[in-house]
Parts: C-alpha cells; sequence; structure tokens
C-alpha cells in the first residue's frame, strides 16, 4: 500500500513538472525581417541596348556585350550630362527610361531615387576641390569630326588605310599608336588632346577647358603624393 501511494505521488509530481515546463517554456517571438534593401541593377540584355543606343550616338564605339568598361562608362556620363540626367557613369533607371529600354516588372517597383553610389557628380570641366583635393576631370572625348580630320592625317601619312568617317576600330587604334610612339606621345592608341594637337587638329573651347583641369588635378594630385 506504501509502495503504491509513492508511486501515485511520483507520478502526480512528474506531471506537475511537465505541466509547469509548458506554461514557463514561451515561444520565441519571431524576429522581424530586417528591411530590404532594393537597388537598380541593368540586366544585361539591358546594358546591350544602352551600348547600342550610346553607338547609334556616335558616343560609344566598343562590342555592344553587356559588360560595363571604361569606355561604355565615360558613354553614359557624357549621355547623362547631354540629357540633363544625374552623371554616375551607369546604367540607372533615369538613363534607362530615358534611351527608352523597357524596365522589368521587378525593376519597376524600385524607386528613382540615387543611392549613395549614384551621387551625382559634378558636371563641370573644373575640378572640384574638396577636403581630399579636386575631383578628377571627365575623360577626353574627341569629336566625330576630329576623329575623321586624324584619320585623314594618319591616310596621308600611309599609316591607316581605312576609311576617314570618324568611326574608331582595332585599325585604327594601331594607326593612333603608331603615330604616337613616331612622335614621342604616350603611345595608348586613343584619341587625346596631345595626339590632336600634334596633328595640328584643333581642340573645342570646352576641350581646352577639360585639359586645363586634368592638368589642375594631375599638379594637385602630384602635390599630395
Amino acid at each position: 500500500m506504501l509502495k503504491r501511494s509513492i508511486s501515485i505521488f511520483a507520478l502526480l509530481l512528474l506531471v506537475a513538472g511537465g505541466a509547469i515546463a509548458q506554461g514557463t517554456g514561451a515561444t520565441p517571438a519571431p524576429s522581424p525581417e530586417k528591411a530590404k534593401t532594393t537597388r537598380f541593377t541593368p540586366t544585361k540584355a539591358q546594358i546591350t541596348e544602352g551600348q547600342t543606343k550610346l553607338k547609334d550616338a556616335k558616343l560609344y564605339s566598343g562590342a555592344a556585350d553587356g559588360k560595363y568598361n571604361d569606355d561604355t562608362r565615360a558613354a553614359i556620363r557624357t549621355y547623362q550630362k547631354d540629357n540633363g540626367l544625374e552623371v554616375t557613369g551607369n546604367f540607372n533607371r533615369a538613363t534607362v527610361e530615358k534611351m527608352g529600354i523597357a524596365l522589368t516588372d521587378s525593376q519597376k517597383g524600385i524607386a528613382t531615387t540615387a543611392k549613395p553610389d549614384d551621387k551625382p557628380k559634378t558636371t563641370t570641366d573644373k575640378p572640384t576641390t574638396t577636403a581630399d583635393g579636386p575631383k578628377k576631370p571627365a575623360p577626353f572625348q574627341a569629336t566625330e569630326e576630329q576623329i575623321t580630320a586624324l584619320q585623314t592625317k594618319l591616310k596621308e601619312a600611309k599609316l591607316f588605310d581605312g576609311a576617314a568617317d570618324g568611326k574608331r576600330s582595332d585599325a585604327f587604334k594601331a594607326s593612333v599608336k603608331k603615330y604616337q610612339e613616331a612622335n614621342s606621345l604616350n603611345a595608348t592608341g586613343g584619341v587625346n588632346a596631345a595626339t590632336l594637337e600634334k596633328a595640328g587638329i584643333a581642340l573645342t573651347d570646352k576641350q581646352k577647358e577639360q585639359v586645363k583641369a586634368q592638368a589642375a588635378y594631375d599638379a594637385a594630385k602630384a602635390k599630395t603624393n
């Protein structure tokens, strides 16, 4: 009888302990989801279409391959500046829409507010002085007329046998590089201010200001190094 009473008492204690455990074991509240940050990211197809439109506008001469490169970013900056857009060098939503490139359904829900990486940069050709020194000026851009004139000069010098059509090509770049090497210039193959001036091709007033801004930037940078 005593053993039975002890067994019943032990069973009651076990049941009571389980009830207490269930009552005090509160289920943890689900943690609130972190706010998701969204940023406009162009698709490869949109970049390809954008590069094609830049080529049609004579702002870009590279491949329309859906990949960012320095020439693409420089062309985007020129397009953005000419169209009153934030000068970021990226295919952001405002630029894509301005070009008439269709957005995806997911992109339509992303605000056009500029993100930290898309803050507008100065569009002036003169460097802006900051606490860290002047900002780097926009890259030099030769006009189609200047490229045509240079192609004509290279043809006369027997360095280029293509058409003087103002369009860039690998053959033209190779010819420019040869001309630069022959004239003790920095042989990059790019149509820069020094090459145009050496060939006797006049710069625009805007380009002259850009050259001055670049010289000021280089001088300031040299002082800080």
